[in-house]
């Protein structure tokens, strides 16, 4: 997980470019939207940590009963087929 002074610097450098080429038009000042993206990408951060901690949870249960199976790879899968559940984008 990223932290607040990486997300910040993370949302700064992407508002600051899509401003700079142009490609967006804004019609809130630039703190309002970058409280916008800010808050939104430690939304989706959070969530996917949420994902990641019940794919974790699934997996170990599943890997005691079939110890034979690759733990890494059952707890992606989980966590892809939680991610379709939710709408979530990986």
């Amino acid at each position: 997980m990223l932290s607040e002074a990486q997300i910040d610097a993370l949302a700064s450098h992407l508002v600051h470019g899509l401003l700079a080429r142009g490609s967006i038009k804004p019609k809130a000042d630039e703190k309002e939207l970058m409280a916008c993206v800010v808050e939104l990408m430690s939304a989706n951060f959070e969530e996917e940590t949420r994902l990641e901690d019940e794919a974790e949870k699934q997996a170990e249960t599943l890997a005691r009963q079939n110890p034979g199976m690759d733990a890494s790879r059952l707890r992606m899968m989980i966590k892809r087929r939680l991610a379709e559940k939710k709408g979530f984008t990986l």
